[in-house]
């Protein structure tokens, strides 16, 4: 069975864009990229057509890729969220009890997952232990470098 991949709808609508920009744009580019460097006479020794046939793998390789999680996605839409458990679409401060420094994040689909901005995937060891924790709550990781302890100071969304 497929990877399913859980989206919010704007990033469902950004994949569908750029599906959309990769199929006709950048197709017809890499196309005339391919054409003009053919131009160029002998193709066992021609740089410029290896590099555009590259380009090209690149470009299918992605195309099937976008399309492959918007046919395996759900879209996750806006519920009511009483800001009492942690859920998908969650932002949350919590308290990293070790440094004693707050850190603010989001629970994201693994789509949207970029750590270093505070977007956490809730397929992540640090999301999954997030997932249904409640204000006050405290949270340990397993992580390679030992325990994690953090503690939940708010939720909202």
């Amino acid at each position: 069975m497929a990877k399913e991949f859980k989206l919010s709808p704007e990033r469902w609508k950004e994949l569908k864009d750029e599906l959309v920009y990769l199929k006709t744009v950048r197709e017809k580019e890499v196309a005339d990229q391919i054409k003009e460097a053919r131009s160029f006479g002998d193709l066992s020794e021609n740089s410029e057509y290896d590099e555009a046939k590259n380009e090209q793998g690149k470009l299918y390789s992605r195309i099937a890729e976008v399309e492959n999680i918007l046919e395996n996605c759900v879209v996750i839409e806006e519920e009511i969220h009483d800001g009492k458990t942690v859920r998908l679409g969650s932002k949350l401060k919590v308290l990293d009890v070790e440094f004693n420094e707050e850190l603010d994040y989001e629970v994201v689909g693994s789509q949207e997952a970029d750590p270093m901005n505070g977007r956490i995937s809730e397929d992540s060891p640090f999301g999954r232990a997030l997932l249904g924790k409640s204000v006050g709550e405290d949270v340990v990781v397993e992580a390679p470098a030992g325990a994690l302890h953090y503690k939940v100071l708010s939720i909202s969304k």
